[in-house]
């Protein structure tokens, strides 16, 4: 089973110069977008070689880009998980997620203004390249708050959809549902987990 453990083994704990790499690249991508920034422009920013990056990061941008993906996550899904804490029913636990991931993805002002200019890369982010990576973290998060109400492998398909769901609603949002909206994310999801109660 995924674990936080084990998929984040080091991170909370990182050298002060990696995580000063990594606030520099954050920097580079707000400032041009995922496609442009190079090695040079986060060692300049960061203040550090181009030999120190690739000792932190053997493999260069591909790795470091990942790291920063991974450290994002970790901290969008830490944020939420104090949110969670109380949920009585599989129902509210799945609103509570609902709320709290499409708000956070709104609220991100750098993100939005990247959609709304059609970046594809920001696309990419969230469907073929990065949606295995964020149903993996989320299910390292979920998987503790989920398995209260359902058995292992059924928590394990649910987070899955859930995320998927939340993600396409977020990129093309319904005029039906709200999901940011916890009575509108009540009515939404409701059908869904009475469904999975019902083949449990």
């Amino acid at each position: 089973m995924v674990t936080i453990d084990t998929l984040f083994a080091g991170t909370h704990s990182t050298p002060a110069a990696e995580a000063r790499i990594l606030d520099a690249l954050q920097s580079c991508v707000e400032r041009w977008g995922f496609e442009k920034v190079t090695i040079d422009d986060v060692a300049q920013e960061a203040k550090v070689s181009r030999a120190t990056i690739y000792r932190l990061f053997p493999g260069g941008r591909d790795v470091m880009f990942e790291a920063l993906r991974v450290r994002n996550l970790t901290v969008f899904f830490e944020g939420m998980r104090s949110s969670l804490l109380g949920a009585d029913s599989l129902l509210d636990l799945t609103v509570r997620i609902s709320v709290y991931a499409t708000n956070e993805l709104r609220n991100d002002a750098h993100l939005v203004s990247m959609l709304a200019a059609e970046d594809a890369s920001v696309l990419r982010e969230f469907s073929v390249n990065g949606l295995p990576r964020i149903i993996n973290v989320a299910s390292a998060y979920l998987l503790p708050f989920v398995t209260e109400f359902l058995p292992p492998a059924a928590s394990q398909r649910f987070v899955d959809l859930a995320a998927r769901l939340l993600i396409s609603h977020f990129l093309a949002p319904s005029p039906l549902h709200d999901l940011g909206e916890p009575e509108s994310a009540r009515e939404f999801f409701a059908p869904l987990v009475q469904l999975i109660h019902i083949n449990d």
